[in-house]
């Protein structure tokens, strides 16, 4: 969207129907300090282009998980003289390491169901219980360990 005069004294539900936001959501972000306050004529509030592309950007931002402090980070949180590419990359990066990790704990979470489907032979919650306790509460490598350990040991009575 090439920059204009035409446009450069927007309305709220303008600016909202551009980037596909409700008027509140945009006045929620402006309380927020996300963004900043616009001008005001006759007390209605009047954005320039900039606060639509800002609001594309935290539109982009939100899609991709970033959470309302990360996306203030984005916008404020680096000197000004820093590109935005920078800062995309430096916020993207510890994003990705936040996600690496809940990929990793829903992974855990997924084998110890599979394991659990596979392997339980409980017909009471005092002998899954009793198992759990034996067996601890560990991690999915170890807890296959387990499994494998309490069949040989299951095998042997």
């Amino acid at each position: 969207m090439p920059y204009n005069t035409a446009m450069a004294q927007l309305t709220i539900s303008e600016v909202a129907r551009q980037v596909g936001l409700r008027p509140s959501a945009i006045r929620y972000y402006e309380q927020e300090k996300i963004l900043p306050p616009p001008r005001r004529i006759s007390g209605q509030r009047r954005y320039d282009v900039s606060a639509v592309y800002q609001l594309a950007v935290l539109r982009r931002a939100q899609e991709v998980g970033f959470t309302l402090e990360e996306i203030r980070q984005l916008f404020s949180g680096f000197r000004k003289s820093t590109p935005l590419s920078t800062r995309w990359r430096t916020i993207a990066k510890r994003k990705q390491t936040e996600l690496d990790a809940q990929i990793a704990r829903i992974q855990s979470m997924k084998d110890v169901l599979e394991r659990l489907q596979a392997c339980c032979q409980c017909d009471t919650v005092y002998q899954c219980g009793a198992g759990i306790l034996s067996h601890g509460f560990s991690n999915a490598d170890s807890g296959a360990r387990s499994i494998r350990k309490r069949r040989r040991l299951d095998a042997h009575e």
